[in-house]
């Protein structure tokens, strides 16, 4: 058609036609360059008044999506870049700051915690090991003194208990420790490509309503629970399927009058006790399936809603459970594991079977039900076989396919946690890449910040 503009013809005019792109390509965002404006932020006026570069949009041409290069803007620079505000992340940032480092954490929800607070996954476990011997030590463990101080925030905190948190108070102590640690926070942006420069990570790019920008740094730890900046890396990983669920609270269980059912007609799976007083927190299991899959999260975020939903509605028409409710659904579906990095090393069953002793350990791992004894992780179970400048923490690091569902338990990703943030600060000071970093250095700083390493 006359006038028509080709796909041919809008490479060439955009100045991108040698990229070499094939039929049916789409075409990302790049960072090409750094504009490091006054601060970043521009006046209210300004803003109301600037207009989207339209040579920036993407656009179907021939029925494919292009999108040209752009440049963009540098959000700041940094040390160390925590990518994830879970439990792994905020204990990395707060161990890499107390360790020397300048330190910016970026978490895409609208609150720190993961799925221990999002995802109401409010029962601790895996800090203990057989004896029963508490093995989480650390700054993971001076949060949970610091919770037994607070009103309401913890219950069942004993010598070899299992304790549980309220998540409104974790969310709240998590802010205070990291304003005390004086970290750079970020919060609503989401870690969508890496920054590289040859084999090293430089930085990662983020989308949040500010558009798509960059942060710069040092030394990355990827602390977004799948993997995602270590992928984008570069780096080699498994990708694994697994129980995807959703946990809910439910309220008035102090007011259930049991005299009117019998024990048959009783409901079952009512959950467990948490410091709220007649609420509990209920888990659903859900079935094993990809949890990096756009439909599947989907499908299961719809379906497990509909599942507590009409669960509920069934037992409050028993005789005297009227009056429980539904108190929340987890805003944050419970996604277990997906990305699992290759490491240098990998946490193995064998060496809970075995008491391996590790060299280069920089925690200790607990279990469930304190069936197990104690197992060290080993620093390279943190650093990717094929990429340098970023360290995993929490459930992503490397380990077998049975160590997965012991690798995940929260106290485990503070200790990967307060590890990965300790040795990205030692690697910024020093110069050099974590898989060059001193492993006695970094044991000697874990130790001086009280994690027990076996």
């Amino acid at each position: 058609m006359k006038n028509q503009i080709t796909r041919r013809d809008y490479l060439r005019i955009m100045g991108i036609s040698g990229l070499g792109i094939g039929a049916g390509s789409i075409i990302g965002d790049q960072l090409l360059a750094q504009d490091i404006g006054e601060s970043g932020f521009q006046s209210s006026v300004i803003a109301a008044n600037k207009v989207q570069d339209s040579r920036y949009n993407a656009v179907l041409i021939e029925g494919e999506v292009i999108q040209p290069r752009r440049k963009l803007p540098v959000l700041t620079e940094t040390d160390v870049l925590v990518v994830g505000g879970g439990p792994a992340g905020i204990v990395a940032a707060i161990a890499a700051r107390r360790a020397g480092a300048r330190v910016t954490i970026v978490e895409r929800y609208g609150h720190f915690g993961g799925l221990w607070t999002g995802g109401l996954v409010l029962l601790i476990l895996g800090h203990i090991a057989k004896g029963p011997k508490q093995v989480c030590q650390g700054i993971g463990e001076e949060m949970m003194r610091r919770l037994e101080k607070m009103d309401g925030a913890i219950i069942n905190r004993g010598p070899g208990s299992n304790p549980t948190v309220d998540a409104e108070a974790v969310k709240y102590l998590m802010v205070e420790m990291i304003e005390e640690a004086d970290v750079e926070v970020f919060l609503h942006c989401w870690g969508v490509d890496a920054v590289r420069q040859d084999n090293s990570l430089r930085g990662v790019v983020f989308e949040s309503k500010s558009g798509r920008q960059a942060i710069l740094a040092k030394t990355v730890v990827d602390a977004t629970g799948d993997g995602d900046i270590f992928a984008a890396a570069g780096a080699q990983f498994e990708h694994r399927s697994h129980n995807v669920g959703l946990v809910s609270r439910i309220g008035n269980l102090d007011r259930v009058d049991k005299t009117k059912t019998s024990d048959a007609e009783k409901p079952k799976r009512l959950g467990s006790a948490t410091p709220v007083s007649g609420v509990n927190w209920v888990n659903l299991t859900g079935p094993e399936v990809d949890g990096l899959d756009l439909a599947t999260l989907t499908r299961m975020e719809l379906n497990h809603r509909k599942y507590i939903w009409g669960k509920m509605q069934k037992i409050r028409n028993i005789p005297g459970y009227e009056n429980v409710y539904l108190v929340e659904t987890a805003p944050q579906l419970g996604v277990r594991i997906t990305r699992i990095l290759n490491g240098l090393k990998t946490v193995t069953v064998d060496d809970i079977r075995k008491a391996t002793r590790h060299p280069d350990a920089i925690g200790v791992g607990g279990a469930s039900h304190a069936e197990h004894g104690e197992w060290q992780i080993p620093y390279g179970a943190l650093v990717p076989q094929t990429a340098d400048n970023v360290l995993a923490a929490g459930r992503c690091i490397s380990c077998d396919l049975r160590m997965a569902d012991l690798v995940r338990l929260i106290p485990n990703c503070f200790v990967t946690g307060h590890a990965a943030g300790v040795a990205a600060a030692v690697a910024v000071r020093d110069r050099c890449t974590p898989r060059e970093a001193d492993i006695t250095e970094i044991q000697k700083i874990l130790r001086q910040q009280n994690a027990y390493l076996g």
